[in-house]
């Protein structure tokens, strides 16, 4: 007993002292979300700010964002470099890095993706679950591709440093990006098929292919897709984690929870309809997040978590959040 004292005491000490990021929240914003954020000692989180959206609504969205950050600002502070996520650290506050897990913003236009990182837009998902402009969602039941118009996205983005996540991406769409990027592009929140057959986890394959050619994986706890669903634990996730590394190591894998914290069944039933009101594309059924990380304000469990599997402490540090931050550097250039 007195040991794992010891143990905790250290993986609490590692997480203080550590850069801790989520690659991906999508949780129901606001003051007591925020507040609970910088309390969990969250240094910075990929937060969804479009699924569906146009460019216009999306646009909104972000003027939202800007009032939260005057409103909120002893709590979050807006991301557009790795610089501003070691002030948010030094400060005590949560990095927001504003995402879009679908390309619709763009609509058909290469001038958007410009425009959308010069509003703060550090992240984007090429599709989400469906067919749009780029190419193929991981839902859609024939793979098309990236599309010729998608090469045109993807090279911008490279352009103007926006990371290309493909987490609900087709496989042979994510392939294609992948071969297609010139900077590494990002799983920002998946799980093994190795695991659990899900649409939305990947093969050890697409796993290897996307590290081998430079990318990175963030690993989610979302419970649909973890073997033991609604019954997972915190350990349960972190043994997932140990699967992906031992697939592609443990210098390109950190964290990505896809935490829905505060939203209720409308919600679910937007995002898992095509464009929000389409045909339904799947049905989650309960979400109960794994044992001993259920809410945000858990975050701190994750390390002793793992600790407790044996974990070093220059890997605890990598996956808290260095590897996140290594790799936004690089596709960031800040």
């Amino acid at each position: 007993m007195e040991m794992e004292n010891i143990m905790k005491d250290k993986a609490s000490t590692i997480y203080e002292n550590a850069v801790v990021i989520d690659g991906l929240i999508i949780s129901k914003w606001g003051g007591d979300l925020f507040r609970e954020m910088q309390q969990s000692g969250l240094t910075a989180a990929n937060c969804t700010c479009s699924v569906w959206e146009n460019f216009s609504d999306t646009v909104n969205n972000l003027v939202q964002w800007n009032r939260w950050f005057r409103e909120f600002g002893d709590h979050i502070v807006k991301a557009e470099s790795v610089a501003d996520i070691r002030r948010a650290k030094d400060s005590g506050k949560t990095a927001i890095v504003l995402g879009m897990q679908n390309t619709s913003a763009f609509e058909d236009r290469i001038g958007y993706v410009e425009i959308l990182k010069t509003l703060g837009v550090g992240i984007a998902q090429m599709t989400y679950n469906t067919q749009n402009w780029v190419g193929s969602g991981c839902y859609e039941s024939r793979d098309s591709g990236l599309s010729d118009f998608g090469r045109e996205v993807v090279a911008e983005m490279n352009r103007v440093g926006m990371l290309c996540d493909l987490s609900h991406v087709g496989p042979k769409t994510s392939r294609e990006v992948i071969d297609t990027s010139t900077v590494p592009v990002a799983y920002s929140h998946c799980l093994p098929a190795g695991l659990k057959a899900h649409p939305r986890n990947k093969s050890d394959e697409e796993l290897r292919y996307i590290v081998d050619k430079g990318g990175f994986v963030g690993v989610t706890m979302f419970p649909p897709f973890l073997a033991n669903g609604v019954n997972s634990t915190i350990a349960d996730y972190i043994a997932a984690m140990d699967y992906v590394i031992n697939i592609v190591g443990e210098d390109a894998v950190g964290i990505g929870t896809d935490f829905t914290q505060g939203y209720d069944r409308p919600f679910f039933d937007w995002i898992t309809h095509d464009k929000g009101f389409g045909r339904r594309l799947t049905n989650f059924g309960e979400i109960i997040n794994p044992a001993g990380f259920r809410e945000i304000r858990d975050f701190p469990n994750i390390a002793d978590a793992m600790a407790d599997a044996g974990w070093t402490e220059a890997r605890i540090e990598k996956i808290l959040g260095l590897n996140w931050l290594n790799l936004l550097q690089t596709v960031w250039g800040k």
